[in-house]
């Protein structure tokens, strides 16, 4: 049986609307406007693109060189260390000043859920949003998208139909009504190989063709899964918003690729920049942790994972760099293209001193940590970056 509909879509995705290069042109606003992408000029790859560079036919994660013979005139720029996380909290809690009901999904997406705050119409929770979109954007320079619905499924879908500065809708009750236009792609597990092929095998190309769909014929074509996959076509999802709190068991940052990526060394500098944002978070919390493990994901969803502990908690970047790339290879045993990468800390304590031979020079770089933490934190650029978040120099990467 279907979940009960809420009276009010107090169910809220919030999406940062390129999210990379938002945080990059608050700094930069004289760049507003035009085609700009963040990534490595002479090496890598584009992981965000402004609208602009996008309706040039730049995407993510296209190759920087491929990116510039399309768009000449595209101005790259290299990623800022520790900018992003420290946006992404500021803006999270400005979500948690309206409803202390926050997942963050990722650095630059997650839900809300205003059920608990005793909003009494459509019209004032309509309200109450739109104060927070404009918030974000007047306090902290980013666009963000909205999707308002009576679940997580559907409301992330709505606030990724109208990017950027979206605001989409969907009363309690039109779910099925809401996705029955929208391409099959639009649902969450089907992707553009599956998509394709629904298409050409199936004929089924819209939301509509497949609830249309009779059961047989659906278990035929999706196998055991395939009521799962109705349910999803119809907007049905009880997942409740669940928040993080303050005693975290772990710490984690993941990237989806718009287009599948097999390029190791490019995953690797993306995994040492998650890597390079999550360790300041961990500091700031007071906590130390032990294990990280690296996840793959291929474009047919199944994944792998490896992980390793240290000896000892920290709350240093340096012990773990070199945990990446034997971590990454350990991980990605099939080596076909990528679809996600995400990286995972674990083992957190309360960050007790350290008893080891070298615990004094640890503190020493616990200190710098810290005064390099501050300094960041004081502006919106970073002060000090990292080399391997450094654009390639002298053919050096």
């Amino acid at each position: 049986m279907p979940p009960v509909p809420r009276p009010l879509p107090t169910i809220v995705h919030l999406d940062a609307d390129a999210f990379f290069v938002s945080c990059e042109l608050a700094l930069k606003p004289e760049l507003r406007g035009t085609k700009c992408a963040v990534g490595g000029r002479e090496r890598g790859i584009i992981s965000s693109a402004s609208y602009e560079a996008r309706a040039c036919g730049v995407y993510t994660p296209m190759p920087t060189q491929r990116a510039l013979k399309v768009c000449p005139d595209l101005v790259m720029l290299p990623h800022t260390s520790g900018l992003y996380s420290k946006v992404s909290r500021q803006m999270f809690d400005l979500c948690e000043t309206l409803t202390p009901i926050v997942q963050r999904n990722s650095i630059d997406e997650g839900y809300l859920d205003l059920g608990p705050c005793g909003v009494a119409s459509a019209e004032e929770l309509e309200r109450r949003v739109r104060v927070l979109q404009r918030r974000i954007w007047d306090e902290l320079q980013i666009p963000a998208s909205f999707g308002l619905a009576t679940n997580k499924l559907v409301s992330q879908i709505a606030s990724k139909l109208r990017k950027p500065r979206g605001f989409v809708i969907v009363p309690p009750g039109t779910e099925e009504e809401f996705l029955a236009p929208l391409a099959l792609g639009k649902l969450p597990g089907i992707g553009a190989k599956t998509e394709a092929a629904l298409a050409a095998n199936h004929g089924l190309k819209l939301v509509r063709h497949l609830t249309a769909r009779g059961d047989n014929e659906l278990q035929a074509i999706f196998g055991d899964s395939w009521r799962d996959v109705l349910a999803t076509a119809r907007g049905q999802d009880d997942r409740p918003v669940e928040t993080e709190r303050d005693d975290a068991k772990s710490y984690s940052q993941q990237e989806t690729f718009f287009t599948d990526i097999s390029d190791f060394t490019e995953i690797e500098r993306i995994a040492k920049r998650m890597v390079d944002e999550l360790l300041p978070s961990i500091r700031a919390d007071g906590k130390r942790v032990r294990t990280m493990t690296i996840k793959v994901r291929y474009p047919d969803f199944t994944q792998e994972s490896h992980g390793r502990s240290l000896e000892t908690a920290t709350d240093l970047e340096a012990p773990f760099y070199p945990l990446v790339e034997p971590l990454l290879r350990a991980a990605w045993k099939k080596r076909r293209p990528l679809r996600l990468v995400s990286v995972r800390f674990s083992g957190v304590d309360d960050g007790a001193a350290q008893l080891e031979m070298f615990a004094q020079l640890d503190e020493k770089r616990r200190r710098l940590a810290g005064v390099l933490d501050k300094l960041n934190a004081s502006r919106r650029d970073a002060v000090v970056q990292h080399g391997h978040q450094l654009a390639k120099r002298r053919g050096v990467s």
